[in-house]
Order: C-alpha cells, then structure tokens, then sequence
C-alpha cells in the first residue's frame, strides 16, 4: 500500500507492520450496480429468515457494526460504527494464512474480502467475501462475550505452531477458492485443483496446533449454534451469510451435537455443506473449551514438548527463558535430562529479544548462522542464575572483564572472559563472553574460541515455546503472502449495459421518478440479457409496491414464475424473491 488509512479508528492504527502487508484498498467505487443488488438480495434474505433463527437480533447487529441493508458497506462507516465497540475493519485480498488472521483477531480487526461473490454464486461463495465478512462476522461483534471470545481466540491462535503443510494446504484452497470465483475458469485446471485440495486434506500427517485450532474457529466462528440441542441459534459467520444453509442446517439431517473439546476431533471441508453442528450453551463454555485446548499448547507447555514441536514444524519459533529472554529462529536440536531442557540450538537467522521486542546487536544479521545455548541452573549454586543480584553475580566470578568457569547440572561446563551482562525486568538474561569453551558433560565440544564472540542465554527453564518470531516487524522484513492474487473481473460491453440497467432500477427506488420507464429497462433484459433473473425480481418488486404499472407487473411476474419452474437452479432463488415481494422487510429498520 501506498499511504496506510487507519480511518480514524485507534484499533487500526495500533496494528504493527507485518500485517499491514496484507492489506488493499477497498475501492470502493469498482463496486457494480449489479454487485450492490447481490448484497440487497443476500440482506432481505437474510434478515427476513434470520430474524426467528439468529442468536443477536440482526438489524441492530447490522447498525452496531455500521451495515445497512441498501449498499454495500464502506471500510470508513464500518470503522466509524466499530471504533464505538473497540473495534475496527481493514480489507484484504481473499484468503490470507490462518496466523495473520488469527493475529487480526487478537487486534481486534476485523478482516474483510474487499470482493463480492459474483451473481451466480448469490448463495454460497468458496471464498471469503464482504458478505461474508462484514455481514458475516460483524453483526454478532456488538454481543460483548462473543468478541472477548473472538478477540481471545485470535492471541491464542497467534502463538500457534503450523507446519509446512498448513501452508501447503491454505494455498491449495486459496487457489481452488479463486478458480471457483472465475467465471471461465478451465474445468481440467478447476478438477486438479480440487483433487490437490482433497490430497493435501488427506495427507496432513498428524495435525499442528493451528490445525486444530482451526477446527475449533470453524465450528464456533464460522459455523456455531448457541443454545439447546432442541432450540439452537445461529451465531456462526459462515452460516449467518450463507442464504442457502442457514436454511438447510437446521434440517434433521445435520446432526447437533454439544459443543466441547471433542470438536477438535472433527475435520471440515469448506467446499461442502456440513454434515454435523456444534452447539454451545453459551459464549462463556467457548472460552472454557478454548482455554481447555490453549493448556496443551506449546507456548503454555514449553520445555521439551514444545521445541520438539517447534523442530517439526520447520517454521521460524520462540522458545522462551524463565528469565523472559525470547530467542527467535528455526530450532534444529535441543538436549534434556531428567531435569528438562538443558541445551537448545538454531540454524540460520536468529534474533534474541525481550519482551518481543529485539535486543539491540542481537538480530539476524549478528546471528545469521544460528544461536546456541545452555538451559538450566549452575551445580552448587541455589538460586536460579537470573535471579542473581549484580553482587551475588560478582562472588561466583560472573563480572565484566573477570575470566570465570561456569559448571551447570547438566554437566556443561562453560569458560570465557565476561564481555558484557544484560539485565531487564529484575532479571539477568544474557551474558557475552569472549575466548569462551562449551563443552557437554561427555566433554564434546559446543562451542570454541575461534568461533568468535559467545551469546550465552540466562535461564532455569524454557517456559513458552511459540510458532512466529517476538519481534515480528524485526524479523519478518515481508510477511508471508501467496503468489496468487484473486480474479478480477473485465467487463464486456453487453455487461457494461447490464450494470446501466441494474442502475436505472436502483435510481428509481432511490430517487424515484416515471416507473412506466422501468418498461423500458425491461424490453433491454429481454431482448439481451434474457438470462437475468435478478434486475426482473427488482422492476417488479418497485412496480408492485408503488401499485404501479400492473400490466408490465403481471408481465414480469409471468416471465419470472416460469423461470422459477423451467430452471431449477433458478428456482429458490426467484421464488425466495417473489415472496419477500409479498412479505417485504420492514422499511424501518432498513435504512
């Protein structure tokens, strides 16, 4: 981007740089007549079937969170709304990786598809939309337990180890997501894009903590049921934007089952409706579950459980001193004994920071080749090393300039004359060394003298242990974007027309004026765009709330009926229309 736009809101301007990355304009003049009709139509359908079955009264969601049900939403009206409830919006270019949308959350952001499902694709959309996201995602935001869980969830997930076939896996259903949004996608590139999607699925191996906590984000978030067994409430994003199963899943067939940790166990496919739901009693039981699942996590666990995840996932990590020291890069070995962790080591860049933020002379490019160090407390000495005063520092023969010998438990034994002592927080948490030996307790030798200047990390234990680096802008000059960017699509001139027509129709009820000159638009979709189902519906709707022009009504009413009758796919669609014709929604709580 260009100029970063907070748009006023503090929770926007606080997000750091490396998610910055991810964000686009929104553009909001590439937005169709033809796309703002999309949005209406999902909005009446919405509100008329999710006022008895949604968990938050709808329309004063939609107001809380700045939406209306006419036009499609700015970022600057979303941002204004949200701000009130601490909260703010940004839009980004499709699917972006799970981690940075997890850290979203924990910002308190909402991330928003700046694109809109295309007509066709009026029910449901592979991927992620504005629909979805702010019609979704936001009217729920207002609830005050559910975005303490929301925003909860985002720093849980943020911490989370991935491995290397999340990765895999998210750009296999990014690509196939953007495919399926390609109006003259190839059928052969569409098929291999599915089958890598299904291959990929299948051949995870044991899954990360992201991927699991994937799971528990896609059957409370984005799918979830609030209430009893008997009676439950949508609440879920993806169902709450999707006009045909938010329908659909409250049929017998989809089997309720009582929201705990057992979710976790249960995978989805995003491409297909879902064969089981989750209901919770309350938002609170999704914290308890939630933070059931964060004890087993490896930046709660630490120690060796969590660098052995750490090592498995081939991904930049943290592992976490006690004495609050984060080294941060791709972790290779770690050493332990019936005492814990007691040596630790990286390859390639590596930085060390406190309270993520990076200690100076300590980034990646003083520590390119990687960084080693032992873990634990010195033999004969009763309190921890970190926890020594300068003095007490002093009388085992830890002082600048002072050559000293230090013999820990495990059986290392370092040697070197001390360069330099870093402290913070009431804790020592480095110490440099020049001319320094380390060797194990077989007397194999870790580190030499000519190997340079010695970093040697203070601290009894690894407490935390966490996928990302502590100081994420250091670190991560770019932050890790796919290659593919989503489809946009060109115009032909018949369409180009389409979207003056779908205006005309638009002015009309905004502005008002002749309707008999709707007759006019509707000799145009007749003679070229004969296939429209969706300008018809809304020249008649006009028509028969104005009590104008019965004649043509009755016209557009017949071409419609027959429609709904001759083509099936058009069917629910036309028919759900023609009865929010008769059943219109409220015009008070419109606009």
């Amino acid at each position: 981007m260009s100029q970063f736009n907070d748009f006023g809101n503090p929770q926007v301007a606080a997000l750091p740089a490396h998610l910055k990355q991810f964000i686009v304009e929104q553009h909001y003049e590439h937005y169709t007549p033809v796309d703002h009709a999309v949005w209406r139509y999902v909005m009446r359908q919405n509100y008329s079937f999710l006022k008895d079955i949604a968990y938050y009264p709808y329309i004063p969601g939609l107001k809380a969170a700045g939406l209306t049900i006419e036009k499609i939403p700015s970022l600057q009206e979303m941002n204004d709304a949200l701000g009130k409830i601490g909260w703010g919006a940004v839009t980004v270019d499709g699917f972006i990786p799970p981690a940075a949308f997890m850290e979203y959350q924990a910002y308190r952001v909402l991330v928003i598809a700046a694109d809109i499902r295309q007509l066709n694709h009026i029910e449901y959309t592979p991927a992620p939309d504005i629909i979805h996201e702010s019609a979704g995602h936001a009217p729920i935001i207002a609830d005050h337990d559910y975005h303490q869980y929301l925003s909860y969830f985002g720093s849980i997930g943020a911490k989370a180890m991935f491995s290397s076939q999340d990765f895999e896996l998210y750009e296999a259903i990014r690509s196939l997501s953007i495919l399926k949004e390609m109006p003259d996608a190839n059928p052969g590139e569409l098929k291999r894009a599915e089958d890598l999607v299904e291959h990929r699925q299948n051949n995870m191996g044991e899954p990360s903590e992201m991927a699991l906590l994937s799971r528990l984000h896609w059957w409370t978030v984005e799918y979830g049921l609030i209430g009893t067994l008997e009676d439950p409430k949508i609440y879920g994003a993806g169902l709450l934007s999707s006009i045909g199963e938010s329908a659909s899943c409250m049929r017998e067939h989809v089997k309720k089952i009582a929201y705990t940790i057992d979710a976790v166990n249960y995978t989805y496919d995003i491409t297909k409706p879902q064969p089981q739901l989750f209901v919770t009693p309350t938002f609170q039981n999704l914290i308890d579950v939630l933070e059931r699942f964060a004890n087993t996590m490896s930046f709660r666990v630490g120690g060796a459980y969590g660098l052995k995840k750490a090592i498995e996932s081939r991904n930049t990590c943290t592992a976490v001193y006690s004495s609050g020291l984060q080294v941060s890069g791709t972790f290779v070995d770690f050493k332990e004994d019936g005492n814990g962790v007691y040596f630790l080591k990286t390859l390639g860049e590596t930085a060390l920071a406190v309270d993520n933020k990076e200690l100076k002379g300590h980034g990646k490019d003083h520590h390119k080749d990687g960084f080693s160090s032992p873990v634990g407390r010195l033999k004969g000495v009763d309190t921890p090393l970190e926890d020594l005063t300068e003095g007490q520092l002093a009388d085992i023969g830890i002082k600048t300039g002072e050559n000293v010998t230090l013999n820990f438990e495990s059986g290392l034994v370092l040697t070197g004359n001390v360069k330099q002592i870093h402290s913070a927080n009431n804790k020592t948490q480095l110490i440099t060394f020049t001319d320094c030996t380390v060797t194990d307790k077989d007397g194999a030798k870790l580190f030499e003298p000519d190997w340079g200047v010695y970093d040697m990390a203070v601290g009894e234990k690894i407490v935390s242990v966490f996928c990302g680096a502590a100081d994420k802008d250091r670190f991560l000059e770019i932050a890790y974007k796919s290659n593919m960017e989503t489809h946009h699509v060109k115009y032909d001139e018949s369409t180009v027309e389409l979207h003056g027509l779908y205006q005309q129709v638009r002015n009309r009820r905004h502005i008002g004026g002749d309707f008999g000159y709707l007759g006019n638009v509707w000799r145009v979709l007749q003679a070229c765009h004969h296939d429209d189902w969706l300008c018809p519906l809304e020249i008649l709707e006009l028509l028969e709330h104005e009590q104008a022009e019965p004649a043509l009504a009755a016209e557009i009413r017949d071409f419609l009926v027959k429609k709904a009758a001759a083509e099936p796919e058009y069917s629910k669609l036309v028919n759900d229309g023609l009865y929010l014709i008769a059943h219109p929604v409220e015009e008070n709580l419109v606009m």
